[in-house]
């Protein structure tokens, strides 16, 4: 697994710019607010998710959104979803809960996991995702995320994430 060294390594070598903010570690969107208030930009929650034929995805969504689980599997084109587990979490993506990325997908093979972004998220000038732990954020372009998670192998998709 490449890792947070090879993140920050990607994003040198693909000259994206981005900007870094450490903070205390965050586990849930509530617990994040008081840190997001200093950090311009879209803030974002993350669903770690399995399908009924048993394939992995990672939505990424604006921070505030309550994801309607019931419609997101016609938005994304899968069958029924429910929340994936942390043991399969850490042996595709090499994170925890609480740590969830797109960014993550740096760590998975191409094919293990289809990552979805909000399609306001894809067209944001600025992003706020961690690299890999809960303890950081990088603010970067919506497009940026897609360009890496390319770069990584990925098709990563964008879709219109169906809110309650």
């Amino acid at each position: 697994m490449r890792g947070e060294t090879g993140l920050l390594a990607d994003l040198e070598t693909l000259a994206i710019p981005f900007a870094a903010h450490e903070h205390v570690a965050v586990f849930t969107v509530a617990e994040s607010e008081p840190v997001n208030a200093a950090i311009p930009g879209a803030h974002t929650k993350n669903l770690f998710l399995k399908d009924t034929a048993g394939a992995f995805w990672l939505v990424t969504v604006p921070g505030e959104a309550r994801v309607d689980l019931k419609a997101l599997p016609a938005a994304i084109g899968c069958k029924r979803v429910s929340f994936g587990k942390a043991d399969d979490m850490a042996r595709l993506l090499g994170i925890l809960p609480g740590s969830v990325t797109p960014l993550a997908a740096i760590n998975a093979a191409p094919g293990s996991i289809t990552v979805v972004l909000d399609a306001g998220l894809a067209a944001a000038d600025r992003v706020n995702v961690h690299p890999l732990r809960n303890t950081a954020t990088l603010g970067l372009t919506g497009g940026a995320i897609l360009d890496l998670l390319r770069h990584w192998g990925h098709a990563p998709l964008t879709a219109a994430i169906p809110v309650q």
